[in-house]
């Protein structure tokens, strides 16, 4: 039977009432194209369908292991072979929409063709409607799949055969509204921009011609029932891949059909089997093919023997992982104890029994990840196999010299060809170009990155089913699980649920994790998964847990001994606040005790850590420092600053500055390795951002479970030699800022710490001052201890009621940050059928920023530029860097990638209420504004500082200038806010 006889039996039993008249059914036109950009010829839509659909079957069939492919099939109930079938045809009808008067048009010599032809009549001036080809899709396709006989419920939103049409009306990243039943009576007369008859004939011809093509004689079979919302997504998914795979101008330009090609039954044929038999290299030279993880144990895995966590991992995961499919394994353990390689382990040994095909490593901060992503890959070229293209995923990883360098040779490899960097594809870790692209990167089979690129999946933003695509068959590995705030902890708990559904192995890691948060992670994967009664969990510290995901059952906590049992000693003192330079370490001030807990180190030798609240903190004290110590400020690495507020590559020249200084040492590291005396001003970053050793460590109060991983900066490592004045266990020296006898947040603090947590901590501390705090064996106790309900109970009664207060008020600030994520987060995945929900059907679409900021955080970047005595501008003080793409008359030209690689370089993070007032002069250049990673930078017009701005301050080392009422420096210390 021919294509066209086909077309006409499937037209002839088609009911004629439902949908209103209708024309008979035609021949596919050739002449409707679907893709002209960047070709020396337009290319006929039902190429791009076939070649779409060519391409999602190779996806299928090369990206997805057995199992997952099996675990797809039966969330469906059919087999793994119709599953691959609706997949690729559902691909191969995406640009259906591509078949109308709107974007017919977009060509007009095309076009006018079609306009003379009396089988394209539409309503006059349909042709100008400004209607996207994926919304007409949406629309044209739920009348196609009802006449193909997809179920239909009484609710266009919930009916399989809409919510298919509004899948694929999704694939530009945003699923629209539901149809109601009145537009489905009358589609042309809703949405004239559909066109007439023959229009809609040929949308019909066209998804005869691919159903046929895809199922073969015996066709595809009709949907019985709703997709569920974590297969949907994973569908879409790889539907949009397809479509960007098939949509290279280096594909197209090798299938281009002749002038004179006609869509008959024998050309359609040859180009879709053409098309099956290049998808597979399409799909390999994207790096987009499956890691393998061997059966090694961990002495295999690592140069070294584990350690008691470790081989508890080991011995005991294989066990509870037998029954295959995801689980999710909970790890709590001290800074230090490794539990990075026993994640690493643990993937590998959950990953083979899932089937999982790649990993995630997700991490709180930018520094966190670019040393993770050395790790990954250090991991995955001595103990994975198949493809490992690695990924690094945060805003400014593509100015990371290691990942920028490594796709600089993977491109030159690949020399723009399908095949060329083949042979390296299996033992390469390079990610090359195609994976760079914007929001592909958690497509490859390995990553590393912060962790708002995988929550970013649960929110309403364009393409955030790749993101949960990315994830859905990797072992997810969350390091600092403890360390996210109400807003963040709300999205990872909903991103959870998603990856429960989907079967995700899952490895969650903290070091100070309460018991509560961990049931509430706990608990949202276990729903995913199907299991909705509630569960308490109870961390043990050091130890692990694991839950299954196909019976929902929580294993029970394995203990385990710890290799770096200590005490650490507290020290508390009590000061008043000063903000002021001068007299900073007057007696009673926060400097006094600085000053005499650090002399031992200026005297004696050694190196200590000084923890500040805020940048402003930090400089502040660094300026006292400098001027209390100036012999070793003078020294090589004997004072050092680090924080956020430097530019880029400054900030990266501290940190490796800080590595060499105090990281772990290594094997061949000699005693001169480390400074003989040095001392570290800085903020937050040090938490979790850097492997640093001290001995001693002085910070501002924080919230327990902060100067708990401050205090794991103490003596971390083993060293052949430590000062006598350390003495042999790690001391943690506490500055509280008390206002007449109790705890004060400073005023130049902010909302940085909760007040009501900061007197509980000071409660637990005190409490701990004699005998120190044990670790790990009083860490749980104490970590949980801090957030009892009954805590005020134990205070007197004056300070037990003005906790409550302030209790009351950290408890609705938790609430508000909880309730904007429900309200924001898209919905669980349990019983969505509308996938218009996932775009955020009543908030619309939000910016990806929302995430990224982490409510407060520094979200803004802006650029300094120095003024020159030529009048020139450079981007450096001394004036080696000019200011790419402007002249001296402040025009512009177009950037270089180098140019803006240069730039974003010398980038700094700032608080968006420093930059409210900017004006003209504060904004990019004409040259820089058609870059998207540039435009929307603030220019900072710096000329030197001819009086001091900031106190202390060197006249002839800073430079300033004013946005509105705010003064900005910048200096040795980085940018500061100066009035």
């Amino acid at each position: 039977m021919s294509v066209v006889a086909a077309i006409s039996v499937s037209a002839a039993i088609v009911p004629q009432g439902l949908w209103g008249g209708r024309v008979a059914a035609s021949a596919v036109d050739a002449r409707l194209w679907g893709k002209a950009r960047g070709l020396t010829s337009s290319y006929p839509v039902i190429c791009h369908l076939l070649d779409t659909a060519a391409v999602a079957g190779a996806l299928w069939d090369m990206t997805l292991t057995e199992e997952a492919r099996a675990l797809t099939a039966r969330r469906l109930g059919v087999s793994v072979e119709v599953c691959r079938q609706w997949l690729c045809l559902w691909a191969g009808l995406h640009d259906i929409g591509k078949i109308s008067p709107p974007f017919q048009a977009m060509v007009p010599e095309i076009y006018k063709a079609l306009a003379d032809d009396p089988a394209y009549v539409h309503k006059p001036s349909s042709e100008r409607e400004k209607l996207r080809h994926d919304v007409s899709g949406h629309w044209a396709l739920t009348q196609i799949l009802a006449e193909w006989g997809y179920a239909q419920a009484r609710t266009p939103s919930q009916s399989p055969h809409h919510q298919v049409a509004q899948l694929l009306g999704g694939h530009h990243g945003c699923f629209h509204r539901a149809l109601e039943g009145k537009h489905l009576k009358n589609l042309e007369g809703w949405m004239p921009g559909l066109g007439g008859p023959g229009w809609e004939g040929q949308r019909r011809a066209h998804a005869e011609a691919v159903r046929r093509l895809v199922g073969g004689e015996a066709g595809v079979p009709a949907l019985e029932q709703a997709l569920p919302a974590d297969v949907a997504v994973r569908f879409l998914g790889m539907i949009v891949v397809a479509d960007w795979l098939a949509s290279q101008e280096s594909v197209i330009a090798a299938r281009l059909p002749a002038g004179d090609w006609e869509a008959g039954e024998r050309e359609l044929r040859r180009h879709w089997d053409g098309a099956v038999a290049h998808a597979g290299d399409v799909v390999a030279a994207a790096r987009l093919g499956v890691a393998r993880f061997p059966a090694l144990g961990f002495g295999e895995q690592f140069p070294f023997a584990p350690n008691p966590l470790q081989s508890s991992v080991a011995e005991d995961l294989p066990g509870l992982v037998a029954g295959g499919g995801g689980g999710l394994l909970l790890v709590t353990a001290p800074t230090g104890d490794g539990k990075t390689e026993a994640a690493l382990h643990a993937a590998s040994v959950m990953a083979r029994a899932s089937g999982a095909s790649g990993l995630y490593f997700a991490l709180p901060t930018m520094a966190t990840a670019d040393a993770m992503f050395g790790r990954v890959a250090a991991f995955a070229e001595a103990n994975v196999g198949g493809d490992r293209a690695l990924t690094l995923l945060h805003s400014m990883a593509w100015l990371s010299e290691a990942y920028g360098q490594a796709g600089s040779v993977v491109d030159a490899a690949a020399g723009g060809g399908l095949g060329a960097a083949v042979s390296d594809r299996h033992t390469a870790t390079d990610a090359g170009r195609w994976l760079r692209g914007a929001k592909r990167g958690l497509l490859a089979p390995l990553g590393a990155g912060t962790i708002d690129q995988a929550l970013t999946g649960v929110l309403p933003v364009r393409y955030n089913v790749l993101r949960l695509l990315g994830l859905s068959n990797k072992v997810f590995v969350v390091d600092e699980a403890h360390a996210y705030g109400p807003w963040m902890h709300s999205l990872l708990v909903r991103l959870l649920e998603w990856l429960g559904a989907m079967g995700t192995p899952v490895v969650l890691l903290s070091a100070t994790l309460a018991g509560r948060a961990a049931t509430s992670l706990v608990e949202a994967y276990r729903r995913g998964c199907g299991f909705r009664d509630p569960v308490a969990v109870e961390p043990v510290y050091p130890g692990w847990l694991y839950v299954d995901a196909g019976t929902g059952a929580v294993s029970s906590p394995r203990p385990v001994a710890s290799g770096r049992m200590r005490t650490v000693r507290l020290e508390i003192e009590s000061v008043a606040w000063n903000t002021s330079i001068q007299n900073a370490d007057a007696v009673g001030t926060r400097g006094a005790p600085l000053v005499r807990h650090l002399q031992p180190v200026v005297t004696e030798g050694g190196c200590a850590l000084v923890c500040c609240t805020t940048v402003a903190e930090a400089q502040r004290t660094f300026r006292m420092l400098q001027a209390r110590f100036p012999g070793l400020a003078a020294e090589p690495d004997g004072l050092m600053l680090l924080h956020s507020r430097y530019p880029a590559q400054r900030r990266k020249e501290i940190t490796d500055a800080c590595e060499a200084a105090f990281g772990k040492p290594g094997p061949e590291d000699g005693p001169d390795r480390r400074p003989p005396r040095a001392i570290l001003v800085a903020t937050q970053v040090v938490e979790q951002s850097l492997d640093l050793d001290f001995d001693l460590v002085v910070t501002d109060l924080a919230p327990l479970a902060q100067l708990l991983q401050r205090a794991g900066r103490c003596m971390r490592h083993e060293r052949p030699r430590r000062p006598d004045w350390a003495g042999d266990n790690p001391r943690l020296v506490v500055l509280e800022p008390v206002v007449k006898g109790a705890v004060q947040v400073p005023r130049t603090w902010g909302t940085v710490y909760n007040e009501a947590l900061l007197r509980r901590t000071s409660v637990l501390l005190r409490e701990s001052q004699a005998d120190g705090i044990k670790v790990p064996g009083d860490v749980q106790r104490l970590v949980d201890a801090v957030y009892a309900e009954d805590f005020a109970d134990r205070l007197p009664a004056a300070v037990a009621a003005e906790l409550r207060q302030l209790d009351a008020e950290r408890e609705a600030s938790e609430l508000a940050e909880q309730q904007l994520a429900a309200m924001t987060a898209v919905p669980s995945p349990a019983g969505l059928v509308n996938l218009a929900r996932l775009s955020g059907e009543r908030t619309g679409l939000v910016d990806e920023a929302l995430v990224t900021t982490r409510l407060g955080a520094d979200s803004e970047r802006a650029v300094c530029w120095y003024r020159q005595p030529d009048g020139g501008w450079t981007l450096d003080p001394q004036g080696e860097m000019p200011v790419p793409a402007v002249g001296s008359a402040g025009g512009g030209k177009r950037l270089g990638r180098d140019d803006v690689r240069l730039v974003m370089r010398q980038t700094v993070p700032v608080p968006g209420r420093w930059l409210a007032e900017r004006g003209p002069e504060q904004e990019v250049p004409a040259g820089w504004a058609d870059q998207p990673v540039l435009s929307d930078l603030v220019v900072l017009r710096m000329t030197p500082t001819s009086h001091q701005l900031l106190e202390g301050d060197p006249a002839d080392g800073s430079w300033s200038c004013r946005v509105g009422r705010h003064a900005l420096t910048m200096s040795d210390i980085g940018l500061r806010r100066s009035a």
